[in-house]
């Protein structure tokens, strides 16, 4: 009879190895203080949108600059932007709002926001896009009816929603991406799509839709008078929505760069302040081609009401040769501008907002 086989023996365990890391250089620690020393990360925008281009051309302007280099981050937008901010580790700069600051401020879970998130500068304006059927003659008419608001947590959820809020407008919120929503539009499954962004928007100006849809007029009227600018759409921005020789009224909120407010002194803090240098010294490059539109808008001296200005940005500005451009309006300069001429509601907002201009440059001068 043959020999019957041995069971297999288990081969013994082998002993644990304590992984040690791998021993740097003198070089390695100098490089690796080096690059962090240099590097600023800004929270932007989905790909594509007005924040993620303008980040990108931080960091292609300024790269080298100041021996600095700039990481742009993608991220939600200004809404979650401002948290962003706040809380998450490694973001030193982000792209926020007027009214996401606010949201913030307010937010009980949020212990003394303007302690710890400063501004380095106002930028420009974000424009209120509201595209529905043709059939549609009023914003109104969207009282109870599916609108969508981009993503959860979007700077579109946070402004579309105040502005509509402030309008007394009432609608069936409903948050999904842009190109998705625009998709649902066409098919008759909600009534409008809200975009709050720096116009042309790419998405909207590339929408192929026919004659089917429009841009729908926004009233500078009521709580959205108070806390948001006046603006206008063209038909040279969007030739498939507006209207040729009729502008489109509409509302728009304050764009800001923004950083989290490190101890004057600290590392983090020097590299933002290295940054401050960087950006107002060549900002003249971010007025050329192929640089984004927007960045001709910006007024470096403009002030966010209630809100810390960096202090290196402070103190740049304060040391600045030359004359100071004109500061940009704010949202409370319009409402006081137009509590001396007509009651609360709805205002002729051509004339008086080109009254507002010249009532503006009087008080400067």
């Amino acid at each position: 009879m043959p020999t019957p086989a041995r069971p297999a023996r288990a081969a013994p365990p082998r002993p644990r190895v304590q992984a040690s890391a791998p021993r740097e250089t003198a070089e390695d620690v100098a490089l690796g203080s080096h690059l962090n020393a240099s590097t600023v990360a800004v929270i932007s925008g989905t790909p594509g949108g007005t924040y993620f281009r303008m980040a990108s051309d931080l960091a292609f302007v300024l790269d080298g600059v100041k021996d600095l280099r700039v990481l742009p981050v993608m991220g939600k937008g200004a809404g979650q932007n401002a948290y962003d901010l706040r809380y998450l580790r490694g973001i030193d700069i982000g792209f926020v709002r007027t009214d996401s600051l606010d949201q913030l401020r307010k937010d009980r879970r949020v212990g003394n926001a303007q302690a710890h998130i400063a501004y380095i500068a106002r930028l420009f304006n974000d424009e209120l896009h509201v595209v529905a059927s043709r059939e549609l003659t009023d914003i109104r008419q969207l009282a109870g009816r599916k609108v969508s608001f981009d993503v959860r947590g979007s700077g579109t959820d946070v402004s579309g929603r105040a502005m509509f809020a402030g309008l007394g407008l009432a609608v069936e919120a409903v948050n999904v991406d842009q190109p998705a929503a625009l998709g649902m539009l066409e098919r008759g499954e909600i009534a409008a799509v809200v975009s709050v962004a720096a116009k042309p928007v790419a998405v909207l100006a590339e929408f192929q839709a026919g004659d089917r849809f429009r841009l729908l007029d926004v009233p500078f009227a009521g709580a959205a008078a108070e806390s948001y600018m006046p603006a206008e759409l063209t038909h040279a921005d969007y030739p498939l929505l507006a209207p040729e020789g009729a502008p489109v009224r509409t509302l728009a909120v304050g764009t800001i760069l923004a950083a989290y407010n490190w101890p004057k002194g600290s590392e983090r803090y020097n590299r933002i302040a290295r940054f401050v240098d960087a950006f107002f010294s060549q900002y003249d490059a971010f007025l050329k081609p192929p640089r984004h539109p927007k960045w001709r808008e910006v007024n470096l001296t403009a002030e966010v009401a209630d809100w810390p200005r960096f202090p290196a940005a402070k103190d740049w500005l304060e040391h600045r040769s030359g004359p100071a451009p004109r500061v940009a309006a704010a949202p409370g300069e319009v409402a006081q501008f137009l509590t001396q001429r007509r009651a609360a509601g709805e205002v002729d907002r051509d004339q008086l907002y080109q009254e507002f201009l010249k009532w503006r440059d009087g008080r400067g001068r």
